[in-house]
């Protein structure tokens, strides 16, 4: 058993060390800014992911959103973005990540974006990875790319093969009524779900793919008498058949392999392009862990976004879990705000000290859950640092 353990997370270190894991990210960053309540004295702490959310919040203008991440591949997608709002084209922006296949990439990428991609790594990474946005091969757009792009482009290519699912996704992404979508997925769902899908997202590589580790595998299939398959068959009932789908450009996204100019990131919409354009230099990033950035940079945060990453922690480094908590802890301001997601339905795996230090709005928290339009995770926390 400590054997399969070990080779599976080494499965997962695997890609993380080697991919680009996430080319878009999976939090909702609407359901974020109504529990973060960022201002513009806010200084924000977050895991970096695809870096959509980040440049979200900038429309609430904070002082400061420092993106922390591992895997500097991760920050070199946020230091692109940040480049073509520095070089102030929308256009260029909405052709590189709107349709994730830019005509004349290599001129864009030479006359538009390397003047202002000034991190030494970022430019390195993007030169090499460049074919990402070219537009050719199998997987013609950036969002079939980096490994959970790759995923989506094989379930994807699995429901072109099958005429009467690829026809039921495209009515259900088109619906205009809850009533409509949930009729058009009642009849998609056992074709999706399918005995290959299953088999194929139960598959641990697979999930190491898309950024799920074997811990928090076991997290999201052990309340499922089938596993995964039950797991991924509850989120998506909810999103497809509780959440309006016209405006949910997460799964439509992989679906398409692009954005459409009324269903995409705030960071995509040309009305948003100044606000975010005016503050861009307030984001930083850092390839570190966490707790590295805390060490090195104290200072008094007033929010801290930690995504999903506690779950593994807690399976496999539980100092480094309680080390975070403690840095998070001493640099958190009055009041500062913490938001967390989990595979698990019920986090017991805090530390006796976090739950005496913060107090977590759990009403707020479900509230948001039930509108957040990824819908992948089990539960959603948002707690406030008491003083």
């Amino acid at each position: 058993m400590k054997l399969a353990k070990r080779i599976g997370e080494g499965v997962f270190h695997q890609v993380h060390n080697n991919s680009l894991v996430y080319n878009t990210c999976w939090e909702d960053p609407r359901c974020d800014r109504n529990l973060l309540s960022i201002n513009q004295q806010s200084k924000v702490v977050m895991l970096t992911s695809a870096g959509c959310n980040a440049l979200d919040y900038l429309l609430d203008q904070p002082l400061e959103v420092h993106c922390v991440d591992m895997n500097p591949r991760q920050n070199a997608l946020l230091n692109l973005k940040q480049a073509l709002f520095a070089s102030g084209n929308y256009a260029a922006l909405y052709s590189f990540f709107g349709t994730g296949a830019p005509a004349h990439a290599r001129v864009l990428f030479h006359d538009v974006i390397l003047p202002h991609l000034h991190d030494p790594y970022a430019r390195r990474f993007w030169k090499q990875q460049l074919g990402y946005f070219q537009g050719k091969g199998l997987r013609p757009s950036f969002y079939w790319r980096g490994s959970s792009g790759t995923v989506a482009w094989l379930v994807r290519n699995w429901l072109h093969s099958q005429p009467e699912a690829r026809r039921l996704v495209y009515r259900l992404l088109e619906s205009n009524s809850l009533e409509a979508q949930t009729r058009h997925y009642e009849q998609l769902e056992p074709r999706f779900l399918h005995v290959f899908i299953r088999w194929l997202l139960s598959q641990h590589f697979v999930q190491s793919m898309l950024g799920v580790p074997k811990s928090q595998q076991k997290l999201a299939a052990e309340r499922f008498s089938d596993g995964m398959a039950g797991y991924i068959r509850s989120c998506l009932r909810h999103v497809f058949t509780q959440i309006p789908v016209q405006d949910n450009y997460f799964w439509r996204l992989y679906f398409y392999g692009k954005y459409s100019p009324d269903c995409c990131p705030n960071y995509l919409r040309a009305e948003f392009f100044e606000p975010i354009r005016t503050h861009i230099e307030r984001v930083k990033t850092y390839s570190s862990s966490l707790n590295d950035f805390l060490e090195k940079h104290p200072e008094q945060y007033t929010h801290f976004v930690l995504l999903d990453h506690q779950d593994w922690l807690a399976a496999h480094q539980r100092d480094a879990l309680e080390q975070e908590w403690r840095l998070i802890l001493e640099n958190a301001a009055p009041k500062a705000r913490i938001l967390l997601r989990s595979a698990s339905f019920e986090p017991d795996f805090l530390p006796a000290f976090v739950r005496e230090r913060v107090r977590f709005d759990l009403d707020a928290a479900l509230r948001e859950q039930q509108r957040d339009r990824v819908g992948t995770y089990a539960s959603t926390w948002i707690g406030e640092v008491i003083t």
